[in-house]
């Protein structure tokens, strides 16, 4: 069916070897191998971790580029994905994941396409949205509606009294596996292999009606101001013989995504939704819970983001303005939070998924910030300032509202007191504006009156971008048109259109009688 493109290979001994095992024999094999050695010749010596190469070489280069015959994330062209695989590979992984949480790879076989790349992994994509899936009920994540419990939120949301923007809580049920968030790997079973350049594929949350536009929408506009985004397009969907879907593909942030970032000369590192930025001590290991790094493997390591971490908890007010400048690019962090804001992202990297990343540039020696996972944009106060926090609920304050999940994460509302200078900055409840979480970064940059100045101007630059001019409104049909030429086309996104619609009117009309603003 494929023709030409179809891309296949023998199964090597090491796929016939249980997938868990398969996943982790590499780095068992190198310890195995390295504690021995370490043993031979050192006997008990302590050994520190630390690494001072600066070598720009990946340790894990692309060997084998499908190109394929059309640009995977041209909007303009329609896309399809189907993925196949075995029902007792699925439903293995699905016990794991109800038991233990655990999100293991399965293998696929996926033509995207129409290009056939056999033994792909697949695995779960999302913490707090596949809650649902163990039995509990997740918080929301991105799309349209919200809880009962969350309604009666202050004025400003699309569709009637405001304030709520494009929340959405998928029904999701792994009855409907073409409806379930997704993580593609090209390379997970056959090393080295890429499709243009691309080693992983986020399928986001949402299909058909409820397909995160607002996401797609937030990705464009991040992007005309100049900042990193990940790439974007609509796709139908078909997983084994269940009925196809339209879905939102997005570019994740992986090895090569990183070394696309400036001029590829720095380190990207995620946060992890369950970690935090707290100061655990001079081992850089010790904050691999916390993120993880993403290029530059073995050639550097975490000792730039601990020292980071050490001096932001250890400044005082003083010192945090006079040296922010010495670790961070003070521009883009202001850049950073002034979109954030913009697109009332409630899910920023003071929120529940701690969603960023940090660019650490090997010619300056400073941290970016930068933005991913902007599936809960749009969900707050539309009347919010710069000086405001953007909060789930548009300011309900503090407290956990009814609909959150129980046994939630570090840094989620309700979790372990914390924000500020002591205690464990980035968790639990902040003594803030409203906000339900706090990043001693973006805390203690926006109360500090020596970086007022370059915050408002980089805000009133991007406001102009996104609203003053028009583009966001002209960008959201743009994508709705995208939406529906990939199949979405319903009323229900048709409503959905238009309530975000009615979010980026409100949202340009307050801005627009908001002094520091407008100037």
């Amino acid at each position: 069916m494929a023709g030409d493109n179809t891309v296949r290979h023998r199964r090597r001994l090491r796929d016939r070897l249980p997938v868990r095992l398969r996943h982790h024999w590499k780095p068992t094999a190198a310890l195995g191998v390295g504690l021995t050695a370490m043993v031979f010749f050192l006997g008990d010596a302590r050994i520190s971790p630390y690494v001072t190469s600066a070598s720009r070489a990946e340790a894990d280069p692309i060997t084998q580029n499908v190109r394929g015959t059309v640009d995977l994330y041209d909007t303009s062209v329609s896309h399809s994905i189907q993925l196949t695989y075995k029902q007792t590979d699925f439903d293995k992984m699905m016990k794991e994941f109800r038991d233990d949480g655990s999100k293991e790879y399965i293998e696929a076989d996926l033509i995207i396409d129409g290009v056939c790349l056999n033994d792909v992994g697949i695995r779960l994509k999302g913490n707090s949205t596949l809650m649902a899936l163990r039995g509990s009920k997740g918080m929301p994540g991105g799309g349209r509606g919200f809880p009962d419990a969350a309604q009666g939120a202050p004025a400003g949301a699309p569709g009637g009294a405001g304030g709520m923007g494009g929340m959405m809580q998928y029904d999701l049920s792994e009855k409907k596996p073409e409806e379930l968030p997704w993580l593609v790997k090209i390379d997970e079973f056959v090393d080295g292999r890429a499709y243009q350049g691309e080693r992983e594929i986020s399928l986001r949350p949402g299909s058909n009606g409820q397909v995160p536009v607002n996401e797609a929408l937030s990705l464009s506009l991040t992007r005309r101001g100049g900042q990193k985004a990940e790439r974007y397009s609509f796709t139908r969907l078909t997983v084994n013989n269940r009925p196809t879907v339209t879905r939102l593909m997005v570019e994740s942030p992986d090895t090569d995504y990183a070394e696309d970032v400036a001029d590829g000369n720095g380190v990207l590192y995620k946060a992890k939704a369950g970690g935090s930025f707290t100061y655990r001590g001079d081992d850089p290991t010790d904050y691999e819970s916390s993120f993880k790094q993403l290029n530059k493997k073995g050639s550097r390591d975490l000792e730039p983001v601990m020292k980071l971490i050490k001096w932001a908890d250890k400044a005082s007010d003083e010192e945090f303005a006079r040296d922010l400048g010495t670790y961070v690019d003070v521009d883009s962090l202001a850049t950073y939070l002034a979109t954030q804001n913009l697109l009332l992202n409630f899910d920023d990297m003071a929120g529940p998924g701690k969603n960023y990343l940090l660019w650490y540039d090997l010619d300056t020696r400073k941290f970016s910030v930068l933005g991913w996972d902007y599936n809960l944009t749009f969900s707050g106060d539309a009347t919010a300032g710069p000086d405001d926090s953007v909060s789930m609920g548009g300011g309900m304050g503090g407290g956990t509202p009814e609909g959150m999940p129980e046994g939630m994460p570090e840094g989620m509302p309700g979790g372990a007191a914390g924000g500020g200078q002591g205690g464990d900055p980035g968790q639990g409840m902040p003594g803030g504006q409203g906000g339900f979480m706090e990043h001693v970064l973006k805390t203690r940059f926006l109360e500090a009156d020596a970086f007022d100045g370059v915050y408002k101007k980089a805000y009133r630059a991007l406001y102009q971008k996104f609203y003053q001019s028009g583009t966001a409104a002209e960008d959201l049909q743009s994508v709705a048109d995208q939406a529906r030429s990939a199949g979405a086309g319903s009323k229900e996104l048709d409503t959905a259109v238009a309530e975000l619609g009615e979010t980026i009117t409100d949202r340009a009309a307050a801005l627009a009688k908001d002094k520091q603003v407008t100037g």
